[in-house]
């Protein structure tokens, strides 16, 4: 049964989100922060204490906390008083925890975002802070990255209610060893994917590495196909009830991804296969071809798991569709967990540090953890990976991100196309059943 995933972006990409650096470089926090942004504005020294406390799915030490408490432990030398605290919360529990929280009147200044219908109930009492009216007044609006502020406005009804602290590009890896072995080059379109994929397999190349028990690497495709056969509303056109996935060119896109399954080119065993050995088939090379997040570089970076060598490893976009109004620089992204601000908890000494971490995030972020952030990077390390300087070029050639399949469905909706992936592919449901399931959920809200 499929159950909530620590790599579903609305949830949690944890550990794989960060992308750490090969080789570990880093630059000292002294000359990182002294190269970027200064002083926060408005507060003084020794202003008086503030005391943040951070709900978060990930533990102190580690990810967003780790930095967080890094750029708050400089602010603390010239802003005495000021104290970090992580509160820890399993992220099967944490949307539970922040409702049962703000049922008391108990939530601390940050915290994991919950779903949109929770978090705009939030915001009806007062307890999420409007983030692009809080920067702007801040001065610190330019310090967030345009794709992290498009895709999270994008998820809450066109408002900027919560922090960007991870920001990914999806698309396909692929093994440039075995494309050069049999003079293939990445595919610009649907169909040449298709017959890429036939002409690995007839070389005895298993051609695509997917999880069928996350489910969400195979839903990615379907919800891809959709964005370049309908061009980015393709999917908020259902939403708006102005499409439904039943309609013909919807199961268009699942009968695409069936027929992948149907040929064998996710292997044998797909629905069987977790998230770390379909990675490692690729990493091994014995697929060509893996769909995934740019989460995924730090094993890609990481020697002693990646057998085929971080060189060997290659992007590009997810092709367009025959006839379709969908471009390749349309990309599919995500800010991974999200997190927000109690509006009733911030005050002028919380804006002050607030802006400070805006100005420096992105810089300790990638120094620190290799994390390719919202944030604006200032000052990059001396030594960045190959892989990571291709990402961060990527996203800033990003002219409109585009969100994943189940962005915008229900939790019972996401649940069901998740679930149903893997059935989908290896011929146990039907396209037209496995979107009519979804769809109904969807009605039933």
């Amino acid at each position: 049964m499929q159950t909530t995933d620590d790599r579903d972006p609305r949830v949690l990409l944890n550990r794989r989100q960060f992308v750490r650096l090969a080789g570990g470089a880093t630059l000292g926090l002294a000359a990182l922060l002294s190269g970027c942004g200064g002083e926060s504005g408005g507060g003084s020294s020794g202003s008086g204490s503030l005391a943040i406390h951070f709900l978060s799915v990930q533990q102190a030490g580690t990810g967003w906390p780790l930095v967080l408490q890094t750029i708050t432990t400089d602010y603390a030398k010239t802003h005495p008083g000021v104290s970090f605290t992580v509160d820890y919360v399993a992220q099967t529990n944490i949307y539970q925890k922040v409702q049962l929280l703000a049922g008391q009147g108990a939530l601390p200044l940050l915290y994991n975002s919950p779903p949109v219908d929770t978090l705009l109930q939030l915001q009806k009492n007062g307890q999420v802070l409007d983030l692009e009216a809080a920067f702007r007044q801040l001065g610190v609006l330019d310090q967030l990255v345009p794709a992290a502020v498009t895709i999270v406005k994008q998820l809450f009804n066109n408002q900027l209610l919560a922090l960007p602290f991870e920001l990914n590009i999806e698309g396909f890896w692929y093994n440039k060893s075995i494309f050069t072995r049999y003079g293939l080059q990445p595919p610009q379109t649907w169909d040449e994917l298709v017959s890429l994929a036939g002409q690995l397999q007839q070389h005895g190349v298993q051609p695509f590495a997917a999880s069928g028990i996350q489910g969400w690497p195979l839903t990615r495709l379907i919800g891809n196909y959709l964005f370049r056969k309908y061009g980015p509303e393709a999917l908020l056109r259902v939403k708006n009830g102005q499409a439904r996935l039943t309609d013909a060119g919807y199961v268009e896109a699942a009968q695409a991804v069936a027929s992948l399954g149907k040929q064998g080119y996710f292997g044998k065993g797909v629905a069987e296969l977790d998230y770390d050995p379909a990675e490692d088939l690729f990493l091994q090379g014995k697929a060509a071809i893996f769909y995934m997040g740019s989460w995924a570089l730090r094993d890609f970076n990481n020697p002693a798991r990646n057998k085929i060598g971080a060189e060997a490893v290659g992007y590009f976009p997810f092709p367009t569709v025959a006839g379709g109004s969908g471009t390749s620089d349309q990309a599919p992204m995500n800010a991974g967990q999200t997190t927000s601000v109690n509006q009733a908890k911030y005050n002028s000494a919380a804006g002050d540090w607030l802006a400070y971490v805006a100005r420096h995030y992105g810089d300790v972020a990638l120094a620190k953890e290799g994390a390719v952030t919202g944030f604006v990077v200032h000052q990059q390390p001396a030594s960045v990976p190959a892989l990571t300087r291709l990402v961060l070029n990527l996203i800033g050639q990003v002219k409109q991100p585009v969100l994943w399949f189940e962005a915008l469905f229900s939790t019972k909706a996401t649940t069901l196309s998740q679930q149903n992936a893997a059935p989908l592919v290896t011929g146990a449901m039907s396209p037209q059943d496995f979107m009519a399931a979804i769809q109904q959920a969807l009605d039933q809200g």
